[in-house]
């Protein structure tokens, strides 16, 4: 049994704070392209960082605002990437937190700023220029669902959780809004994640929570191997919720813990369920790991598999290509140990076939659309997951013609 309770909607279900989405022209289709999220109180600011070594102009920005780890708003655009744009685009960047820190009269540097898309083409900021006061204008608490879908690229739903839990005492609201449909790989998982909460809680502890939470959540899914420029995962905590301040660890962060785990974990499924082209969501669950690194590698190296994903797609049990992604992976392997199963379905033991395969049932388990694959190393007890998508001929459409 959990200890929270799901609540309808996303951001805005926490207390104290507003969302906005608006189209400022920057993608021709007319479709919503630049968010506002808004906390009327000045919270503590938490927060993870895509780790390619080309970052967007606004991840460079948002870093150097969270190194002081307080925060109360964060705009969002759509559609431009704002990467690989020198001087201009971070100029850019910064105009888009100067001009809401005036228009919210509040510091700059308690603006973070995100931008996804094209990669390469400068920032139409005449267009945000002009529509800022307009997205501020539209501030409401029942804004959450416009800004997650004025965040969208490829993907097909805006992606919204929220869930009350008791802390301290006090119940305490954890909201927030995605995106990510493809270049989705560790580490940081390809997508923005903006998150808030009442919670009164420190800075350390508060970033800690949240690494931790990103590690076994969107540090765990991915859809093409491809690592983005934008990656952004943020946290505005405001207090709203008047307990005592978490200022150190113990019982009541580890509830929180648990309920922020839990959030980021549906986002994460989320995010792989709307993966570009796919048609399922498939954790990989490796256990009988020798140790825990080897048993994540192992997840990843299946996981990721292009070879694995596409046989997915066409529903093959063909765990010959596990097999082969398995011993690829870097983990320590020893083949005729490892036993695999889809679902409850055996398929192989001590590293070769079943006497009895049920393939029918094992097809049947394929043909959902969220199943798991569990591999056991039978070397020792440790035991990691990754989840994955299916890899289908749309996915190539898609991305034959992303710029056009």
């Amino acid at each position: 049994m959990s200890d929270w309770e799901w609540l309808r909607g996303g951001i805005t279900a926490v207390p104290g704070v507003m969302a906005a989405g608006i189209h400022s022209g920057i993608k021709a289709s007319g479709k919503k392209d630049l968010a506002l999220i808004h906390s009327t109180h000045t919270a503590t600011a938490a927060g993870c960082f895509t780790t390619n070594r080309v970052k967007g102009a606004p991840v460079q920005v948002s870093m150097e605002h969270l190194k002081a780890g307080v925060g109360q708003a964060i705009v969002a655009s759509s559609g431009n990437a704002n990467t690989c744009t020198g001087e201009q685009g971070l100029k850019d960047a910064r105009e888009m937190t100067k001009i809401v820190s005036e228009l919210l009269r509040i510091p700059p540097r308690h603006v973070f700023v995100a931008s996804t898309g094209v990669i390469g083409q400068p920032l139409p900021i005449e267009k945000i220029r002009g529509s800022l006061p307009k997205l501020v204008k539209a501030l409401s608490p029942q804004g959450g669902k416009n800004a997650a879908e004025a965040i969208m690229t490829t993907d097909t739903v805006p992606k919204e959780a929220a869930l009350r839990v008791e802390v301290a005492g006090r119940p305490v609201t954890i909201g927030g809004l995605a995106k990510g449909s493809g270049m989705v790989h560790p580490n940081m998982a390809t997508m923005f994640c903006f998150l808030a909460t009442d919670l009164a809680v420190a800075r350390p502890q508060l970033q800690t929570t949240l690494r931790r939470a990103a590690d076994q959540t969107v540090n765990r899914i991915t859809i093409d191997g491809d690592r983005s420029t934008s990656d952004t995962l943020l946290i505005l905590a405001n207090g709203l919720a008047e307990n005592k301040s978490l200022d150190r660890p113990g019982a009541d962060l580890r509830v929180f813990a648990r309920a922020l785990h839990a959030i980021m974990e549906r986002f994460a499924k989320l995010l792989v369920a709307d993966a570009e082209g796919a048609t399922k969501v498939v954790e990989i669950v490796v256990k009988g790991a020798a140790n825990r690194r080897d048993a994540l590698s192992a997840a990843r190296g299946v996981a990721s598999s292009l070879l694995v994903k596409t046989a997915l797609n066409g529903q093959d049990p063909n765990w010959g290509r596990l097999m082969a992604a398995l011993g690829a992976s870097g983990a320590a392997i020893q083949p005729d140990r490892v036993g695999v199963w889809f679902a409850d379905e055996p398929v192989a033991v001590g590293g070769q076939l079943t006497a009895e395969v049920r393939w029918g049932k094992v097809r049947e388990v394929m043909l959902r659309k969220e199943f798991t694959i569990l591999i056991d190393l039978g070397l020792g007890n440790a035991q990691d997951h990754y989840w994955t998508s299916d890899l289908s001929e749309e996915y190539v459409r898609i991305n034959t013609k992303y710029t056009t």
